[in-house]
């Protein structure tokens, strides 16, 4: 009963990485955000890796999806890190989201809840083909909507590491325990041993 409920919780929260994850790629898509794209993907690949292990009982792909989730905590991580600039990280330098190759940012920050977005065509700080905008009025800032997303995929990864260590340690046991039938029974059935010897029995007949 124990195994079924830890497979059980694992296969759920498997699947809230997985909704959280496809909606988060969603975002960083609109907002071209090529990094977590990538990273987003990679997240995607391994919880359906681990989901497979655990409805086949595989324990190879368990460890495989706990050991992703030790890296993914780590980004999501420096993610946190890098939107409320701690340290030297800086939103305004390098374009780390998008590989340097746009000057998009995350999709929130314009579209976020009660965001006024005025754009100023005529600004000479903007390059070509790119508007400089204000955003006043939101209710709250992309950063820690951003910050927000990025906790509770740490805590989602921090459930799913716990669950599919034990899960994980369940299915070992349970392959060291597995005994085939007679395989390890010293009274088991023995096969009828073949004599080298014909052993032969007098034969009386009536006279």
């Amino acid at each position: 009963m124990g195994k079924c409920d830890g497979r059980c919780t694992l296969l759920v929260i498997c699947s809230l990485q997985l909704v959280a994850a496809l909606q988060r790629q969603v975002f960083d898509f609109l907002g071209y955000q090529w990094a977590p794209i990538l990273a987003n993907f990679l997240h995607i690949m391994a919880v359906i890796l681990g989901m497979f292990g655990t409805v086949q009982f595989r324990f190879r792909y368990l460890i495989f999806y706990a050991v992703w989730l030790v890296l993914w905590v780590g980004w999501n991580s420096f993610i946190i890190c890098f939107y409320l600039e701690v340290g030297n990280l800086s939103q305004d330098r390098d374009f780390l989201m998008t590989f340097n190759t746009s000057l998009h940012r995350s999709w929130w920050m314009e579209h976020g809840p009660g965001c006024l977005v005025t754009r100023l065509l005529d600004s000479h700080m903007a390059p070509d083909d790119h508007h400089v905008i204000t955003v006043s009025g939101c209710l709250l800032d992309y950063q820690y909507i951003e910050v927000l997303s990025s906790a509770i995929q740490v805590l989602l990864a921090l459930f799913g590491f716990v669950y599919a260590c034990y899960v994980s340690k369940v299915f070992q046991d349970d392959e060291d325990s597995f005994d085939f039938i007679g395989g390890f029974d010293s009274y088991g059935y023995q096969p009828p041993q073949k004599s080298s010897h014909l052993q032969l029995q007098p034969l009386y007949t009536a006279g």
